[in-house]
């Protein structure tokens, strides 16, 4: 399975992806992803998608062979 980073964070994990053994749980992301990554994912601005689908509680990811879970910074604009 993958793991996406997007924007800034792609800049933070040094690559804008990463293969990972599935099943990953939140836990396994936070692991996976390297402590600067992590640090970020506690920011309740920072949304983790999985399959395609936001999740409403990040910290309930199962994703499973196949799925891909993509790491979404907060956005700005105006």
């Amino acid at each position: 399975m993958r793991i996406l980073f997007l924007g800034p964070l792609s800049d933070l994990a040094g690559t804008q992806e990463r293969e990972v053994a599935a099943p990953l749980d939140w836990a396994g992301l936070l692991a996976a992803a390297g402590p600067e990554i992590a640090a970020q994912l506690d920011d309740a601005r920072v949304h983790v998608a999985c399959g395609g689908k936001v999740l409403a509680d990040k910290t309930a990811l199962d994703a499973r062979d196949g799925d891909e879970v993509a790491l979404l910074p907060p956005v700005s604009g105006g």
